[in-house]
């Protein structure tokens, strides 16, 4: 039986909003769902990268997955729209935080850099406006071979009919380059009514230039290879695993112990010896 997932359940600061979004994906099969908060830096100012809320402030019970009988597996992703360079800083801490890193570039030159340096997971598609540029064989074939993959989402073209023929467009533009490689689909929903099954996903796949075999990966293994994909780059080649909290420590580090007059460990087991 195929695992599912949807990597893109839009943030929203209203509690209840949320945990029904996660209920309806859970009662729709996905076992697995990624909350996604969306840093688009602005020119002037230097905002501050979120922090994510912890999973058990935003729902006090996981829903289990209708099919499966178990909880539904929740993880926060961070997705930087990004309109200069400047804007993806590969050493932030900040980034530790979240499970899954994304971007989504808006120029050809920012594209061509996720797709060959940036140390990234999933690279965002726009589906709201027609891109300014076309998907050339390189640098997609070059996202292809380091393991990361591209992401189209379909509320938009829920929401509005012109975002519609974008969200088409945009998606046959990519799957000539990628040959259907390495793409996942994911909802970027905000209400639940915007949640698809994933059967239904895949129909909407075939749309889109996909196979059917490549539609039915785009919401099954191909997530599960981005989420295997981001535990790797968090370690040193897959093999030492290091994690940060975001949160600093409420506690202060302790003070050496004062002196008691005894004397250290060290020589008093030296001097029981001695005697």
């Amino acid at each position: 039986m195929s695992v599912f997932m949807d990597l893109n359940l839009s943030f929203t600061a209203e509690r209840s909003r949320l945990k029904s979004l996660i209920e309806t994906a859970a009662h729709l099969g996905f076992s697995t769902v990624a909350i996604n908060y969306v840093f688009e830096p602005a020119a002037k100012k230097k905002p501050e990268i979120p922090t994510p809320t912890p999973i058990k402030e935003l729902i006090d019970e996981l829903p289990v997955v209708q099919g499966r009988y178990r909880p539904i597996r929740v993880l926060n992703r961070l997705t930087v729209v990004m309109s200069d360079s400047s804007h993806f800083r590969p050493n932030a801490a900040e980034y530790r935080c979240f499970d899954l890193l994304s971007v989504q570039p808006t120029t050809e030159k920012l594209f061509h850099a996720a797709c060959m340096i940036y140390d990234v997971d999933i690279i965002c598609i726009s589906v709201t406006e027609k891109l300014p540029f076309f998907f050339k064989r390189a640098p997609v074939n070059g996202a292809v071979d380091r393991g990361v993959v591209f992401e189209v989402s379909y509320s938009a073209a829920i929401r509005d009919s012109t975002r519609r023929r974008y969200t088409i467009a945009n998606a046959v533009s990519l799957m000539e380059s990628c040959k259907g490689k390495n793409v996942i689909l994911s909802s970027a929903a905000e209400k639940p009514l915007e949640l698809r099954g994933p059967y239904d996903i895949t129909n909407l796949g075939l749309l889109f230039g996909l196979s059917d075999r490549d539609a039915k990966e785009a919401v099954s293994s191909t997530c599960r290879s981005v989420v295997l994909h981001a535990e790797t780059r968090k370690s040193a080649s897959g093999i030492v695993y290091t994690m940060k909290t975001c949160s600093e420590s409420s506690s202060q580090q302790e003070a050496p112990p004062a002196d008691s007059g005894e004397a250290p460990a060290a020589k008093r087991a030296k001097h029981h010896l001695t005697d």
